[in-house]
C-alpha cells in the first residue's frame, strides 16, 4: 500500500551554500558601500611636527638676498687701439676724472700724424706761394690800368687838339681821324683792363676762399689726428675707485676695447635676485626693509629687470633715509621686501609637506587626536613664516607640516 510522502519544512542542506553565498554577497556589497577603503600607515607623533591653524594678519613680503653694489658702474673703454706702455694707476685706487690710468703706444698712428704736418705745411706753402703771385699779378695790373689811364688822357687831349684843328682847317682830316681812333683805342683798351681786373678780383677771391677752406680743413684734420695721438691716454671719465684694470705691460688693446671700470661711489644700491615666481609682483617703487647692527632700515625697488635667468630676475634697491655705518661694496642683506599690504588671513606655518602636495592637500588631525586625514586645501600667498590658506581649513585645526616624502598615497595616519 503506497504512502504519501510530505515535503520538509524549513532549510533543507541542500539550502545551505545558496544561503551562504547570499550572506557572503551581502557582507561584500555592505563593506564596498559603507566600509573604510583609505590606506592607512602607523606613524609617530615624535617624528612629525604638528603645526596648529591660526587666524591672524598675514605680511605679504618676501625674503631675499642682496648685495651691495655702487650706485653706478662706469666701463673703461680704449679709444684708439695701441700697446699697453705704462700703467699709472692700480685697482683699488681712488681716481678723479680726466686722471691718465692707461697709456698706449701705436707707431703706425705717430707715422700719420708726421704725414699729416708734412701735408700741412705744404699746403700752407703753396697757398703763400699762390697768394705772393695773385698779389704780383694785382700790382701788374694795377700799373697797367695807370699807364692805360694816362695813354687815355694824352690820347684825348691830342684828339680834342685835332677835332678843333680841324674845324678851324688848320690840320688834315686823316691826322684828325687817326687822332680820334687812337683816343678810342685806349678808351677800349682801358676798359677791357678794368673788366680783367675786376673778374681776376673775384676769381683770385674766390680761389683764395677755397685754399683757405682746404687749409682749415687741414688743420681739423689735424687736430683730429692730434686727438687721436691724445686718446692713447686711456683716463678716467667720473671721479671714483677703479675697480677693476685687465690689461698688461706690452699687451695689444683694441680699438673700443674694454679694460677696466670705474665704481661710482657717491651712493650705494643693493642688487638681488629674485624668484621668477614673484616677477609679476615686483614693480618700481615697492618698498622694502633689512636690520644691521640691530637697526632696522629702509629700502626702496629702483628697478625690477624683464629678464629671467637661472630661474631668477635681478631687482636693484636704492636706500631711503639713513644708511647703515661703514657700509662697503660686497656686503650682503637680508632684505624683506614687501609686496603687498597686511590682510587678515587664516594661516599655516611654513614646512616641507609643501614641496610634496604643491598645497592641494594636506594631512588634518582629527579631534581625539589619535589620527590624521587627508583633505584638499587652496593655498594663496606665502611668506617666510607662513602660507595664507583660502580654503579647507579652520582656525584651531592642526595639521601635520613635515615632510610627505614617505607617504606616497597614503590617505589616513594612525598616530602611535
Amino acid at each position: 500500500m503506497d504512502r504519501k510522502i510530505e515535503k520538509k519544512k524549513g532549510i533543507q542542506k541542500k539550502h545551505i551554500p545558496y544561503i551562504a553565498g547570499a550572506i557572503l554577497i551581502i557582507l561584500v556589497a555592505g563593506w564596498l558601500i559603507f566600509g573604510n577603503h583609505s590606506s592607512k600607515l602607523n606613524v609617530e607623533k615624535d617624528k612629525i611636527s604638528i603645526q596648529s591653524v591660526t587666524k591672524g594678519e598675514f605680511n605679504d613680503y618676501v625674503r631675499i638676498n642682496g648685495q651691495v653694489q655702487p650706485i653706478n658702474i662706469v666701463q673703461l673703454s680704449a679709444i684708439e687701439g695701441g700697446m699697453v706702455e705704462e700703467k699709472l694707476v692700480e685697482e683699488g685706487a681712488q681716481v678723479k676724472a680726466g686722471q691718465i690710468i692707461v697709456r698706449l703706444t701705436n707707431p703706425m698712428l705717430s707715422l700719420n700724424i708726421l704725414d699729416s704736418e708734412a701735408q700741412l705745411a705744404e699746403k700752407q706753402n703753396f697757398l703763400r706761394n699762390t697768394q705772393v703771385t695773385m698779389e704780383q699779378e694785382k700790382l701788374r695790373l694795377r700799373q697797367e690800368r695807370l699807364q692805360l689811364e694816362l695813354d687815355v688822357d694824352r690820347k684825348k687831349r691830342k684828339y680834342l687838339q685835332y677835332k678843333q684843328l680841324y674845324a678851324e682847317k688848320l690840320t688834315s682830316k686823316e691826322d684828325y681821324l687817326q687822332a680820334k681812333e687812337d683816343y678810342e683805342f685806349s678808351v677800349n683798351g682801358l676798359k677791357l683792363v678794368l673788366d680783367r681786373q675786376k673778374q681776376d678780383s673775384i676769381y683770385r677771391g674766390l680761389q683764395v676762399d677755397q685754399m683757405e677752406e682746404s687749409l682749415q680743413n687741414m688743420r681739423r684734420n689735424m687736430l683730429l689726428v692730434r686727438q687721436r695721438s691724445e686718446n692713447l691716454n686711456i683716463k678716467a671719465p667720473v671721479d671714483g675707485q677703479l675697480g677693476l684694470l685687465e690689461v698688461e705691460i706690452g699687451q695689444n688693446v683694441g680699438t673700443g676695447a674694454k679694460v677696466g671700470q670705474i665704481s661710482v661711489l657717491s651712493d650705494y644700491k643693493v642688487e638681488a635676485l629674485i624668484d621668477e615666481h614673484y616677477i609679476d609682483r615686483v614693480r618700481t617703487g615697492l618698498d622694502a626693509t633689512f636690520e644691521r647692527q640691530d637697526r632696522n632700515y629702509a629700502l626702496r625697488v629702483r628697478k625690477a629687470y624683464p629678464e629671467v635667468r637661472e630661474k631668477q630676475f635681478k631687482t636693484d634697491f636704492v636706500f631711503v633715509g639713513e644708511r647703515p655705518d661703514n657700509i662697503r661694496a660686497g656686503q650682503t642683506y637680508y632684505i624683506n621686501l614687501q609686496l603687498g599690504q597686511p590682510i587678515e588671513a587664516v594661516l599655516i606655518p611654513r614646512g616641507a609637506f609643501y614641496q610634496y602636495t604643491g598645497g592641494q592637500w594636506i594631512f588634518v588631525i582629527t579631534s581625539d587626536g589619535s589620527k590624521a586625514v587627508r583633505r584638499n586645501i587652496t593655498i594663496g600667498r606665502q611668506n617666510p613664516m607662513y602660507y595664507e590658506v583660502t580654503s579647507g581649513l579652520e582656525p584651531g585645526e592642526k595639521v601635520i607640516t613635515s615632510s610627505y616624502d614617505n607617504y606616497g598615497e597614503i590617505q589616513e595616519l594612525i598616530l602611535n
